[in-house]
């Protein structure tokens, strides 16, 4: 049976960037058709009782850190725990994997994806800045025009459809997986993913 896999993101989350390319091979080696959908947390948490960072309480800021070093270690991925541009504005990014989804496919957007979540997390790099955002793109061996489609009605629309699509199914927190309708959140649970991938 060929699955088929919504995958549910924020491009800046240190969580999408442990799990990213862990994902995208067991979806390869399943066979699993995936539909990249970046998504706005902004827009989420409110209705899900998720907090942004800097308003959460101070002990669980201090064991997210101490969690992202755990597993950035276990999982032998470069990772600056607290890098130079974070938090940081997402939505260009994001709108930048759909325009990239839109005109070229999932390989490529699944490629975007991996390398902005690596510019944040292991290179500290503003990918709110157009500049960045424009060298990553060259660095994937895309277009830089991808920036202007990324500014477009269509692609602002296709984003919020995303979100809407990620609070039906449930979604409320980054990155989400769902397999056949079945939710699994978290890079954690990726084990998870892969038994229902394969069954």
């Amino acid at each position: 049976m060929r699955h088929a896999v919504d995958y549910y993101f924020a491009p800046n989350s240190p969580w999408t960037y442990l799990g990213h390319a862990r994902f995208a091979r067991m979806a390869e080696e399943a066979g699993a058709s995936v539909r990249v959908l970046p998504m706005d947390l902004g827009k989420i948490f409110p209705i899900s009782g998720g907090l942004p960072l800097p308003k959460r309480a101070p002990q669980r800021q201090a064991y997210r850190l101490l969690e992202l070093q755990r597993f950035g270690e276990a999982l032998g991925l470069p990772l600056v725990v607290q890098p130079r541009f974070f938090p940081v504005a997402a939505d260009l990014a994001a709108r930048l994997i759909v325009a990239t989804d839109m005109d070229h496919g999932t390989a490529a957007a699944m490629r975007l994806t991996g390398a902005v979540g690596a510019a944040v997390w292991t290179q500290e790099r503003d990918i709110a800045n157009v500049d960045t955002l424009s060298a990553v793109l060259t660095e994937c061996g895309l277009d830089a025009a991808l920036l202007a489609r990324a500014q477009t009605p269509e692609a602002q629309a296709q984003y919020e459809q995303n979100t809407q699509a990620a609070i039906d199914a449930g979604v409320f927190g980054a990155p989400s997986y769902v397999v056949d309708g079945e939710l699994f959140w978290g890079q954690d649970r990726l084990d998870f993913v892969a038994r229902r991938l394969l069954a």
